[in-house]
Parts: C-alpha cells; structure tokens; sequence
C-alpha cells in the first residue's frame, strides 16, 4: 500500500488532481504559434489520452459498482447515477458501463490493456467486446481469444463501423467452418428485425411542406441511396439543369431528387387502389389549363398552383382532370358489369371518399357501388354509382339494414325493424 493511500488520498485521486491542474493551466494557451504539424500531432495524442483516460474511467466505474456508489444515493444503476450526476444522457452512460463491465472480464483483458496504451479508442474497444460476446455460446475460450487477437489487430487499420463489419464476419476467420452458417444466421435476424420495425410517419404542416420520417431496412435503404444519387448527380443535374459546382449531393438537392423521384414513377407499375392505379388526380379549369392564372387541386384534397399543375400534368402517374373541358364516355348502361378506370377517377372527384354519413375514409380506398344494386337492375355509370368503403359498402347490400339518400349526396344507413 503507497503512502498516498495511507495518508488519505489514492493515487487516482491525486492524478485526477493533478491531471485537472495541468489541464487548467492551458485554458488560456496562445495556440497561434502552432504550425499545421504541431497542432495535428497535438490532435493525435490528445485522442490517444481520452482512450487512456477513458480505460481508467472504466476501472474506476467498475469499482464504484462494486463498491456500492450508486446504491447510497438510491440509484437504480451505476449507469443511471452517471447519468444523472454527470448530466449524460442515458443513453451514453449505459453505453460506457457496458464497456467498462467488459474490459473486467478476463477475456478482454488485451483490449483493456490496448485501450489504456492508446492502441484502440473506446468505439473500437466496445466494438470489439461486443462483437466478441455475439459469438455463438458453443465457442470455447480459446477460439474466443483468438477473435479478440484478431480484431484487436485490425483495429490498427479500420475505423468503428469498418470493425463492427468485420466482427459480423468473425468467425469466417477463426472458425470458417461454422462462419457462414452463423452468419446466415445474423443477417436473418437481423432482417427480420428490420421489417418488424419498418415506419413512415408524414405530417402536412399547413403551409405547403409536409414533414416526414422513416426507418428502412438497410438494403431498401441503400437502394434508395442509390437512385437519389444518380438523379441529384452532378452529371445528372447539370443534364437537366445547365452547369452545376461539382460537389457531392447535399441534404437539398437530395431532397430535390427525391421529389423528382416520386413524379418520374410510371403510373403503370403501381397497383391498383380501389380499381385506379395510386396516381395523382390534377383538377383544373379548361383556362387555367389552357395557361391562365389561379390554383388546382389534388384529389387528395390538396391545393396547388396552376403552373406545378400544367407541368404534372407532362409527368407520368399525373392525370390531369380539365373540368369543363371534353370528358370521355363515363356511362356504359348494362354493357359490363365492373366500373372502369376512367369512371372510377370520376367517382373519386365527385365524392372525395365514401359517401355513407360520418366516414373519412379516401377514395382510393373505397369500392364503386351500384346504386341501385346491379343485381337489382343498376347500371354501370357515374348517375348511378358512388363510393362506400368495404364496411360501408357490405352494409349496402346487408338486409337487415335499410339506406337513405341524404340531399348532400350522402347515404345514411339505419338497422330496419
């Protein structure tokens, strides 16, 4: 035992002490001086001083869980009094814990030892345990040692997420014969995963820009990436554009692209909702088509300017609906049995929706109704037709209800008696 710790105060105590003296003493340090290689050596061992700090941070964390720290202040867990003390977020301090816990074990000892010479950083340190612990339980020890060997020499070469690829491929190295079934294995799961927690939420501000968020599977991901760079190219651009600056795509032109993306979708490709392929609806005034001033609509209810109109109207998926202007043969009487495209666009802009009292659902999805039924004599055309969502529309043809057509073209039903 040092004579530090018999006076009083551990040694890590004292370097803490000192290590914030020598700190302090260069808050106020003319760093002008410093030439390019002066200042990026600086950078470099700075760096490897937070490893080696941050490896006996872990020391210490890992002590104060043994030694009960967080329990005198009724903490829940090391990592939460850190958090709350520290003022990290949760999220970090439980990400450092899991580190420290790690470097304790035997098994990582050489990754501690490494982190605390410099040789790794805390990224690649934790990168490693973790890719290490994901082995599979039937690996014995010694295979398990020769994986930290592995990873800890290609830390010299690869950054974090270069490592963490690696370590998914682990045991194509130290164990091929069993590597590419546990991979398989991996990336199943991992897949699986991915789709159970695919999301797309949109949320229209009310001034003309709708916000969006989305989690994809990385493959679907990466093929979108991919088509939102050739369009937002340079090349590309400068095609469609004139002379752009070289420069890799930033969030706008990405976000440009995207939208260019969307209008180049070929309506054919799409399926059909509710009998129409899922292409936008243009409506707008024979002149305001013809190129005068004013607004259209979309058939989702949206409203833009006349000129984004004409130009939709070019692109493909875009159907234009000139209101006043030469229609095409909506009513086809007993001829078929099935309401066509062109009427069901019809259906979808006169009724914005199903037309039973109090329902919300869009046209695209709702069902062209006969109305009368056509077992009942209907006939295939838009006077006698209208839009009523599946639930809606089995009503209609369920006798224990009766309907009422209501005079703002809703339809009302009612259980009969």
């Amino acid at each position: 035992m040092s004579a530090a710790t018999v006076a009083g105060v551990h040694p890590v105590t004292g370097l803490v002490a000192r290590t914030a003296d020598n700190v302090a003493a260069m808050r106020d340090a003319w760093l002008v001086s410093m030439d390019a290689a002066a200042a990026g050596q600086a950078l470099v061992e700075l760096d490897r001083l937070q490893s080696e700090i941050t490896e006996l941070q872990a020391r210490v964390a890992v002590r104060a869980q043994q030694a009960g720290t967080a329990d005198q202040s009724g903490a829940t867990s090391m990592a939460n009094w850190l958090a709350v003390t520290t003022r990290q977020s949760r999220t970090s301090t439980h990400r450092f814990m899991r580190l420290a816990e790690s470097l304790d074990r035997g098994t990582f000892e050489p990754v501690r030892v490494a982190l605390s010479e410099g040789r790794v950083n805390p990224d690649q340190a934790l990168v490693i345990t973790d890719a290490v612990d994901a082995l599979p339980d039937d690996i014995e020890a010694e295979t398990r040692a020769r994986a930290v060997e592995v990873l800890l020499a290609e830390a010299a070469h690869h950054d974090p997420v270069a490592l963490r690829r690696l370590g998914k491929r682990l045991l194509d190295v130290i164990a091929p014969e069993i590597g590419e079934a546990h991979e398989a294995k991996v990336i199943e799961a991992e897949e699986e995963r991915a789709r159970a927690h695919t999301r797309l939420t949109m949320t229209d501000d009310g001034h003309g820009i709708t916000y969006g968020r989305f989690q994809l599977p990385t493959a679907q991901a990466q093929m979108l990436k991919k088509a939102l760079h050739a369009i937002a190219a340079p090349k590309a651009q400068t095609a469609a554009h004139g002379s752009l600056p070289e420069r890799r795509p930033g969030p706008e032109r990405l976000g440009q692209a995207f939208c260019e993306l969307i209008e180049r979708i070929p309506a054919g490709v799409l399926p059909e909702a509710g009998g129409v392929n899922a292409t936008a609806v243009v409506l707008m005034g024979l002149e305001t088509f013809r190129g005068g001033h004013g607004v259209a609509h979309l058939d989702t209810g949206a409203t833009i300017s006349a000129g984004q109109a004409r130009r939709l109207a070019c692109e493909a998926g875009i159907i234009p609906a000139v209101l006043g202007g030469p229609s095409q043969v909506l009513d086809l009487g007993r001829t078929r049995r099935f309401h066509t495209k062109t009427q069901r666009i019809a259906l979808a802009i006169r009724d914005g929706g199903c037309t039973a009292e109090g329902c919300d659902w869009p046209p695209g999805m709702c069902h062209a109704h006969h109305d009368p039924a056509w077992c009942q004599g209907g006939v295939t055309d838009i006077d006698h037709a209208r839009l009523l969502c599946p639930k809606h529309h089995a009503r209609a043809h369920d006798p224990a209800y009766a309907s009422t057509c209501r005079p703002d073209g809703k339809i009302s039903f009612h259980r009969r008696t």
